[in-house]
């Protein structure tokens, strides 16, 4: 702070350039990166990117019981969720530290 109570507007830039470079970098990590969600014991897996695209489902041949699709489906469903709750961590952990440093910058609301 200047004297008066003023922020000084060119540290203000320098921090806010900083952060935008921090966010560049994490949201280049999320979408890089790879998570895996599951269901049944490891009978269904399914494979989410960081930004939260789904890559990939795996089924165990033991899952399949044509006399019970309804099973079979929920599981698909459930390791979708587990995996897009990884997705969300994974997003919490990379984006925290810079979004959390939003008060540093002494502005109202953040």
């Amino acid at each position: 702070m200047r004297p008066g109570g003023q922020p000084n507007l060119q540290q203000l830039m320098k921090q806010a350039q900083k952060m935008q470079q921090q966010i560049a970098d994490a949201q280049t990590e999320l979408a890089e990166a790879e998570v895996t969600g599951t269901a049944g014991g490891g009978l269904v897996t399914a494979t989410l990117s960081g930004t939260g695209e789904v890559l990939s489902v795996k089924i165990d041949p033991k899952a399949v019981d044509a006399d019970d699709v309804e099973t079979l489906e929920d599981l698909v469903v459930a390791a979708l969720r587990n995996g897009t709750e990884a997705v969300r961590a994974l997003t919490e952990e990379k984006m925290g530290p810079v979004s959390g440093g939003m008060g540093g910058l002494g502005l109202p609301g953040f």
